[in-house]
């Protein structure tokens, strides 16, 4: 009875989880691990643990419900490789040993329960045969091409399910930036290098010496800045437009 009243523990509270297999959250990973939001935008500096963060949901959400499909996608198979790596590693802390090998494969595994965690570089091309996704996780968001978004939101579509998108900034542009300065029904955390207790102030002070301002700001602290190769900043081109000029070609030209 013990045994099963702390597995219901853990089922239901993913802070529980995370301390069973040894991470303590921070304050901010604590606020995440226990929103209810299906939408959800990650903001955070490098080494905040968002990855992590993300792995751990993701693996909770195939053990404790099952039949679940949870989708891993980042831009680069390098990345979805070491994401995958953590859910993984997660698993094994949990309890639950190896994964079975004739369950395992190189960037997927699935679980005795009828659930499966697949991770994916972003192309288009590997991710339209997936279709009722429970959980889609989108890291390194910012980078992540837009077509490639367009394509995977329909994939919850039928089944309800939530999106996580995670990243560092990556310029003022693409629909990670949009969700994040403009986009409706996101829960948002911001998670700045100063707020990281893992980061120390003097490493902090090292990389703003070593770094161009605009290449510090947008590593450490979440800052979308206007990328290298922009002709005219995200500010002139905004105060450019003016509402009450028609566009030269568009909806409104194409039938005349």
């Amino acid at each position: 009875m013990v045994e099963v009243r702390a597995d219901l523990t853990l089922a239901l509270d993913r802070v529980a989880f995370a301390r069973a297999v040894g991470i303590e959250p921070d304050d901010w990973q604590r606020d995440l691990l226990r929103s209810s939001s299906d939408r959800t935008l990650l903001n955070c500096c490098r080494q905040s643990g968002k990855s992590t963060m993300a792995a751990l949901i993701g693996l909770h959400r195939a053990l404790y419900r099952d039949g679940s499909l949870v989708l891993i996608l980042a831009p680069a198979e390098r990345q979805a490789k070491e994401t995958f790596s953590k859910v993984t590693a997660l698993y094994r802390k949990a309890g639950h040993g190896t994964v079975p090998s004739d369950s395992y494969r190189k960037l997927g595994m699935e679980l005795t329960n009828g659930s499966r965690i697949e991770a994916l570089p972003g192309t288009e091309k590997t991710i339209r045969g997936f279709s009722g996704v429970d959980l889609l996780i989108l890291d390194e968001a910012a980078r992540v091409d837009d077509g490639l978004y367009f394509a995977v939101r329909p994939m919850l579509a039928v089944s309800g399910g939530a999106l996580i998108m995670l990243s560092t900034p990556a310029g003022r542009r693409g629909a990670f930036y949009e969700g994040w300065s403009e986009g409706e029904g996101w829960e948002r955390f911001e998670v700045p290098a100063e707020e990281c207790p893992r980061i120390s102030p003097e490493f902090l002070e090292e990389e703003r010496q070593a770094l161009p301002r605009r290449v510090y700001r947008q590593e450490y602290e979440c800052s979308f800045e206007d990328t290298e190769d922009q002709v005219f900043s995200y500010e002139d081109v905004h105060d450019a437009l003016d509402p009450g000029v028609m566009p030269l070609f568009g909806s409104e030209s194409a039938g005349s």
